[in-house]
């Protein structure tokens, strides 16, 4: 499948303003980016630490499923994703070594990035989520 390295990992927040300070001042990172993924009923806040990003996400509606996720679990680790160099040629190899695919076709996420998600039922219960930066 050919991954590079650790996109971002992914973590449900109720509240980014109740949660950035936690990263800014406890942790010493920095909030570069906080950005409305509007289809995904999402406001996301992003922090670097070395080459890896950690992306909180903010529901924007009760049916986003950010905010069916914390309903069910509670705030925290949602996803990890991985980059990839060529991202339709990776969802076709996972689909072809049996695992479900939550998007058969790349969208639009956050930073601009290509994404799409592999079902956590077929991935050791982590929702993994696939990225392609084609800018």
């Amino acid at each position: 499948m050919n991954l590079t390295h650790i996109e971002h990992i992914g973590i449900a927040v109720k509240s980014l303003e109740t949660s950035i300070p936690y990263y800014e001042q406890v942790l010493g990172l920095t909030c570069y980016n906080i950005e409305e993924v509007a289809d995904q009923k999402v406001k996301t806040a992003f922090f670097k630490v070395g080459q890896t990003k950690i992306e909180l996400l903010e529901p924007t509606s009760e049916e986003s499923t950010i905010a069916k996720f914390i309903e069910k679990r509670g705030e925290g680790v949602h996803h990890i994703a991985y980059a990839v160099g060529n991202i339709e040629g990776a969802l076709a190899e996972a689909e072809m070594k049996g695992v479900q695919l939550i998007d058969k076709t790349p969208r639009g996420g956050a930073e601009g990035l290509t994404i799409a998600f592999l079902h956590p039922k077929f991935t050791g219960g982590v929702l993994t989520e696939l990225c392609e930066d084609k800018n």
